[in-house]
């Protein structure tokens, strides 16, 4: 069984409570990986409520956070301190025994990678938050998934990190 196996509570409730900001500091994490990126390290943080990611001045949060409303925005695109980030999220909808297949693979996938990190939380081996940084040229893209076995949602998102 692949991904680390964290020892808390599976928090986030449906994909429709995370949100999403840019200027939380960095939350209590059950996991935590530096990714060397050329100039600049990327931290990976698992969060028992979903993810943060630092990378240069960014700091992405997508988690369920007490007192923020709920709710992804489907594309944000802004600079940062000189940076261009542009940030996508989806939910993705599947039937019974295709999301399994999904998860399984998304954690076979990602096994073994420094680049990324995938928590596997308790009572489910499909309820996981995977993060995936990866270098292209001079920007810097990453991938996270947070799956909701009850609902059967995996929520994908995509940002891309470019010096101006």
């Amino acid at each position: 069984m692949s991904g680390i196996r964290l020892a808390a509570p599976y928090l986030d409730t449906s994909a429709d409570q995370l949100s999403f900001t840019l200027d939380q500091p960095a939350r209590p994490a059950l996991a935590v990986r530096d990714v060397p990126a050329g100039e600049t390290t990327v931290q990976l943080r698992l969060l028992g409520a979903s993810h943060q990611v630092f990378a240069g001045p960014v700091r992405e949060t997508v988690a369920c956070l007490p007192g923020t409303a709920g709710g992804l925005p489907p594309a944000v695109e802004q600079e940062v301190e000189g940076w261009n980030y542009r940030f996508t999220a989806r939910v993705l909808h599947y039937r019974r025994a295709e999301f399994a297949d999904r998860v399984a693979a998304l954690r076979e996938r990602l096994e073994g990678r420094r680049e990324a990190l995938c928590g596997v939380f308790p009572g489910s081996p499909d309820a996981v938050t995977a993060l995936a940084v990866e270098r292209r040229g001079a920007a810097l893209d990453w991938r996270t998934w947070h799956t909701y076995p009850q609902s059967r949602q995996i929520v994908a998102t995509h940002t891309r990190l470019e010096a101006r």
